[in-house]
């Protein structure tokens, strides 16, 4: 017999050598052979690894957005928020309702453009997601939403300002037009605005971030109501009481949603991937924004109709609306930076799946 400094290394032998215990050995009542092995494979000889990432680091890359990108989603819900109650407005005949709601509208989705354009860099790189329409991407849709919805409201907002200076701009003929046009204008705005609310929660849960991607089913309801609760509030803030019935009804209406989206999105999320939302920083933001929430929704719905309460509550939903926006993307942001985000639900979700009787997709595999 010849030996090797290697034999140290190699796993024992089974008792009675490796002939004698393949004849020997004898199944037992529930079909196993001794020491565990079921026959059909071997018994493993190293304990199942446990998979965290390479030296800790991000198994998916932190998305690089910044101060502009939280302006570009408040902004966003502002101005989308605006647009329904412009056209609103217009239909219930409150004249200063409509021209505050539409300057919101059209500075709201200006400011929301120019910083989406400075976090991209060049002012081409926006046009360039114009030159086609591609249906599966959040992106390329919610592009074309903005701009939509910033033509639409550059129309209302410019035959407003004609009715500011007493029409005098030189429309000629044209201004018998006016009225279809304006109606068309405010009508458009309005079917645009919770897509271009909506949207950048799609765009973020359409990502491999694990908060965000949790979320994805509830994600939109929380940015819309968000939006409703932010124009309203702004319009409480600028118009006279006389006139803020619709916005005071859209920015209850809002609070409502959102708390209530905000409370199903936690208790259907993956715990652990929910953590973030709940800890540090994001955490701070988003109990903050429930407490504003509850206290403008409640200040808009018993004292509304004094000034003085419809302008605190209306900054409260303003702040509100956003720190919801601003907790939501660092919360997303900080669970990409940690592993464990993003492995231990994928192991629960593959755990659920097997135990469901589920082995012979791409997802789970067969021991």
């Amino acid at each position: 017999m010849t030996t090797s400094e290697f034999d140290s290394l190699r796993p024992p032998e089974p008792v009675g050598g490796r002939r004698g215990g393949r004849r020997g050995t004898r199944r037992r009542a529930d079909g196993l052979r001794p020491g565990g092995a079921d026959g059909s494979r071997e018994m493993p000889m190293v304990p199942e690894a446990e998979f965290t990432s390479y030296y800790g680091r991000p198994v998916v890359k932190p998305a690089p957005w910044g101060p502009e990108i939280a302006a570009y989603l408040f902004l966003g819900g502002v101005a989308g928020g605006s647009g329904m109650l412009a056209a609103g407005a217009r239909l219930t005949e409150r004249p200063t309702l409509r021209r505050n709601s539409r300057l919101a509208a059209i500075s709201a989705v200006g400011l929301g453009a120019a910083a989406l354009v400075k976090d991209l860099g060049r002012p081409e790189r926006f046009l360039n997601m114009l030159r086609t329409v591609k249906l599966t991407s959040p992106m390329s849709v919610g592009s074309w939403i903005l701009a939509g919805f910033s033509a639409g409201a550059g129309v209302a907002t410019v035959l407003e300002v004609d009715t500011m200076t007493g029409r005098r701009f030189p429309l000629g003929s044209l201004r018998r037009f006016l009225p279809v046009v304006e109606v068309g204008a405010d009508l458009w705005t309005a079917a645009l605005g919770p897509p271009l609310a909506a949207y950048t929660a799609v765009l973020l849960a359409d990502t491999a971030t694990p908060t965000w991607n949790d979320a994805r089913d509830e994600l939109p309801f929380v940015f819309v109501s968000s939006a409703m609760l932010a124009s309203g509030g702004l319009a409480m803030v600028t118009t006279p009481v006389a006139e803020t019935r619709p916005a005071r009804t859209l920015a209850v209406l809002g609070a409502a949603a959102e708390l209530v989206a905000t409370t199903v999105m936690h208790r259907r999320m993956d715990p652990v991937a929910a953590e973030p939302l709940h800890q540090g920083r994001p955490g701070t933001m988003l109990r903050w924004s429930e407490m504003l929430t509850a206290a403008g929704g409640l200040g808009a719905l018993v004292g509304g109709h004094r000034r003085g309460v419809a302008v605190v509550s209306g900054l409260s939903l303003l702040a509100a609306s956003a720190l919801t926006r601003l907790g939501v993307l660092e919360a997303g942001i900080e669970s990409a930076k940690d592993p464990r985000y993003t492995i231990e639900p994928q192991k629960r979700r593959l755990a659920a799946r097997r135990a469901a009787g589920i082995t012979d997709d791409s997802i789970t595999t067969v021991g």
